[in-house]
């Protein structure tokens, strides 16, 4: 009986949290029978066994529904219900009820998830709470217990909670390992089903590069003859359609190496100038076909070879290059190229991929590095891939320690960006670049053979007669004699009465691979062939095979599909020199000079930006190279930008002339603008805004910048030149090199030490933009009375309000501002203002000089922006506090607009 109910509480047939259902209400109810001896009245026991009946029925028909949850509820309630009656009735706090009150908040923790659980256990707690009260100050509520039996419950009912609550824990800690268990069981199967996985992959990645070697060999060597325009066009066709076949396999490949762990870099050295002609060579062929100007900027200094996985740079600019390719219909697409030294012998290495195509909606951007998915769907599927593409790209960056970021605007292009760092091999500098000859063949041009060796002698090794067939084809116009074999040991049996000058070998055949058949033709006995080198011409491509080769043994490596030029390539940098004679007419046409757009323009790291609602003065912001988004100010006569279209002074007449003039944020789109324009001058943006409570900038720059991986938006609690001062501060760490992230905590951290106050002279222009109702302005009016605002934690509040006429409440103003003189960075001071003539900034000079001198003062006359919400004859004083973290911050060389 005990086995049978223990199978029915432990079913594995049914969820975890039903089983812990059942236990834990099991458990209860036994609570509630062990609480029988403890009644005192045939009611008191008849209540119980009815309540015990009930949670049996809640049991079963919440199981049978599955509303585990609701029957939950429903005990915890009858609980609830249940137990103050059992309390008062078994003799209060004198009986050992209050103990079973634990097994209540145990139920209620262990079987209801959420808010309903804090709700229920918030009841549990206040209905203890309320028992022990009512029977404090009303005793009599409670039964009468003796001494005697108030000791003999409580020591029963200490023995019998402790005893089940540790039945209770053993149930669960046994579901827990059981369950632990199952999960390292299924980690287990999942971690076999990926390794088998992968070896499905690799397996079927070899399997059909096999037969597209052969359709890629046979048509090259179709497309060689005098063949008639229709077929010629048809085996061109057969060729594009093979390679890209050839692509969706390599991307399968390399996503499961990836996953598996097993993909590695291998870092070498190579010649840049040969990587970026052999990347434009695979490129522009396609740009030219769709009508698209292709665009080449690469920075004259970058070192002429640098150490790094050439293999994976070049997969990634070709993935990123294809792509831009296949997504723009017309326009350009341009490859730019950049470096900065950032040791003595290292280098920080920027690859920029621009196209002009369609771009990526913002919600889609997170997504677009995923594997297997394609973002805008309905749009793209007339083009082909298979989605794998940019994951690839992803992490292959990832593994050599870069970064890759995309900006993007829907409709109107994208621009990706690959950031690496390389060690510098030779110094000496790329200079200008200029393409080699080595474009591949394309449209219009003839097979010319590179070179001639009618003595010399070759052997291929290949399981398969198709691969034999076509590397004797693609190697006759040679005139190289060719011998084949279809095994490991038919090679030692011909090797061992024939001298070779090269082999060409398979890897993976039957009974004797290729790494075996090479070691046992180096310890041949009495084999003619033990030095000559052996290439392995194999469809086990990456650069992990490649590494594999190399410790093997192999002179040298081809991947299969390979094409004929490749292939003489390899085997003339092995025959000996006397055997070979190079043809004189031998190398390809390059493509047309007049496709390629050469540009040695550099590029910022790191550019400033900020609003036109800042206050610099124009030689600040040229001398830090600071750009400005502008404003816009409405008025009756339309909409016009901030400091371009109409300046402060223009509308203060306007203002005086009792028409309505007011501020506007940029929109989200001309954002969007202003960021795709700045990211052509530099490889980041950084965009300091306003207080993000005073307006919608903030938010409107935040929502553009989702297009952008290198555009960052920073609040920075201020406007006006207290804004100016951290957009300094961050364009002064900017031509310091200081990377993104340093740059927006030194701008969060100069939050708390600026000095930002103005003194309004008279309310009415505040009244009219919305800023004060108009009875706190008849209110200010009457008592002549001078806010002063000040900005807190991005909300601009009035700290004080100042009485009396201006030129009196001016002179308190400056000397509460500056009275704390001991805290105060004297290096720079801006007194912005709005509408002041000259003889009352004068006055405001004298008065801070009789309080605080400055190193540097600058007179900055407000925007149109702010002057439209703080009416004319307002002004601020801004300045920094000490910050000895902060002590070289902005020192700008005195300049025109500084007192």
């Amino acid at each position: 009986m005990i086995k049978k109910w223990f199978d029915i509480l432990y079913d594995h047939k049914i969820s975890l949290r039903e089983r812990m259902f059942r236990i834990v209400t099991a458990i209860c109810m036994v609570a509630l029978i062990f609480t029988l001896p403890m009644g005192r009245s045939a009611l008191n026991i008849v209540i119980l066994l009815i309540s015990l009946t009930a949670i049996a029925l809640i049991v079963r028909l919440s199981i049978r529904n599955d509303r585990v949850q609701t029957g939950a509820t429903a005990i915890v309630v009858l609980l609830l219900a249940l137990f103050p009656f059992t309390f008062f009735s078994a003799g209060g706090f004198y009986s050992g009820v209050p103990e079973w009150f634990v097994l209540c908040f145990i139920y209620v923790c262990i079987t209801l998830q959420g808010r309903r659980m804090a709700v229920f256990f918030t009841l549990c707690a206040a209905e203890t709470l309320l028992c022990y009260g009512i029977a404090f100050y009303y005793p009599e509520l409670a039964v009468i217990n003796t001494q005697e039996r108030s000791f003999f419950d409580s020591a029963f009912s200490m023995v019998m909670v402790g005893l089940l609550t540790s039945v209770l824990l053993m149930f669960l800690n046994r579901m827990y390992e059981e369950e632990n268990a199952l999960t390292q069981q299924q980690k287990k199967e999942i971690e076999e089903l990926n390794q088998a996985e992968n070896h499905f992959f690799s397996s079927m990645s070899h399997e059909i590069r096999t037969p597209i070697n052969t359709i890629i060999g046979l048509n090259e060597i179709t497309l060689r003859g005098d063949i008639p325009d229709e077929v010629a066009e048809n085996a061109r066709n057969i060729q594009g359609a093979s390679k890209l076949l050839l692509t969706l396999i390599n991307d399968i490949l390399d996503i499961s190496k990836i996953k598996s762990g097993k993909m590695e870099i291998i870092n070498a050295s190579y010649e840049t100038g040969t990587l970026f002609s052999e990347i434009v060579n695979m490129i522009w062929i396609k740009a030219r076909e769709k009508g698209l100007e292709f665009k080449l900027h690469i920075d004259p200094s970058i070192p002429s070879m640098l150490c790094g996985d050439e293999v994976r740079i070049k997969q990634i600019l070709i993935n990123l290059l294809n792509n831009a390719v296949k997504y723009t219909s017309e326009g350009s697409v341009t490859l730019s190229i950049r470096c900065e030294r950032q040791g003595i012998n290292r280098v920080r290495v920027w690859y920029s991929v621009e196209d002009t195509g369609q771009g990526v909606k913002k919600e889609n951007i997170p997504y677009l590095f995923n594997a297997f998915r394609r973002v805008d769907e309905e749009k793209n599927r007339h083009i082909e891939g298979t989605g794998l593409g940019l994951s690839i790209v992803k992490q292959l960056v990832e593994l050599m320690g870069g970064e890759i970021s995309v900006n993007s605007v829907y409709t109107k292009g994208s621009k990706f960006i690959v950031t690496l760092d390389q060690d510098i091999v030779d110094e000496k500098e790329l200079g200008t670049f200029t393409l080699d000859s080595r474009a591949k063949l394309h449209d219009g041009e003839t097979y010319r053979q590179s070179f001639e060796a009618p003595d010399a002698h070759i052997l291929v090794v290949d399981d398969n007669d198709m691969n034999l067939m076509v590397v004797t084809k693609l190697l006759s116009a040679t005139k190289i004699q060719i011998d084949t074999a279809s095994s490991g040991a038919e090679c030692l049996k011909l090797t061992q009465n024939h001298r070779y000058d090269c082999i060409l070998m398979d890897h993976l055949m039957p009974e004797m691979d290729g790494i075996e058949c090479l070691h046992a033709l180096r310890a041949q006995p009495g084999g003619l062939c033990q030095d000559v080198p052996v290439v392995a011409l194999t469809a086990n491509a990456g650069s992990d095979n490649q590494l594999l080769y190399r410790k093997e043994g192999f002179s040298n490596y081809l991947a299969k599909p390979v094409s004929g030029a490749l292939l003489e390539a390899a085997v003339l940098n092995i025959l000996p020199r006397e055997l070979v004679r190079q043809c004189e007419d031998a190398g390809q046409s390059e493509p047309e000079q007049g496709i390629l757009i050469f540009d040695q323009a550099k590029r910022r790291s790191v550019l400033i930006t900020a609003d036109s609602v800042c206050d610099l003065p124009e030689s600040l912001r040229k001398e830090f190279g600071i750009s400005i988004c502008p404003y816009y100010i409405c008025t009756e006569e339309g909409r016009f930008l901030d400091g371009q279209e109409l300046g402060a002074d223009e509308l203060l007449e306007h203002i005086a002339k009792g028409r309505k003039g007011y501020s506007q944020p940029p929109e989200v789109e001309d954002y969007e603008r202003f960021f795709a324009e700045k990211l052509t001058e530099a490889q980041n943006v950084i965009h300091i805004t306003m207080a993000k409570h005073v307006s919608a900038g903030y938010e409107n720059a935040l929502e553009a910048a989702k297009s952008f991986d290198n555009v960052t938006v920073i609040d920075s609690g201020y406007l006006s030149s207290s804004l100016g001062l951290a957009v300094l501060r961050a364009a002064y760490l900017a031509e310091r090199h200081a990377t993104r992230a340093e740059i927006t905590a030194a701008v969060k951290r100069m939050e708390r030490f600026i000095s930002s106050a103005f003194i309004i002279n008279n309310t009415h222009t505040m009244c009219q933009s919305g800023r004060i109702s108009k009875r706190i302005q008849v209110l200010c009016d009457a008592l002549l009375l001078h806010p002063i605002l000040v900005l807190k934690k991005s909300k601009m509040v009035v700290s004080s309000m100042e009485m009396g006429s201006f030129s009196n409440v001016m002179k308190k103003y400056v000397k509460k501002v500056l009275q704390e003189t001991k805290t105060i960075d004297r290096s720079t001071l801006f007194i912005t203002y709005s509408g002041l003539d000259r003889e009352k900034l004068q006055y405001v000079q004298d008065l801070v000089e009789q309080y605080c001198s400055f190193e540097r003062v600058y007179l900055q006359k407000a925007s149109a922006a702010v002057a439209c919400n703080c009416g004319p004859g307002s002004f601020g004083l801004f300045f920094m506090r000490k910050d000895e973290a902060a002590t070289d911050a902005v020192q700008p060389e005195k300049q025109d607009g500084a007192a």
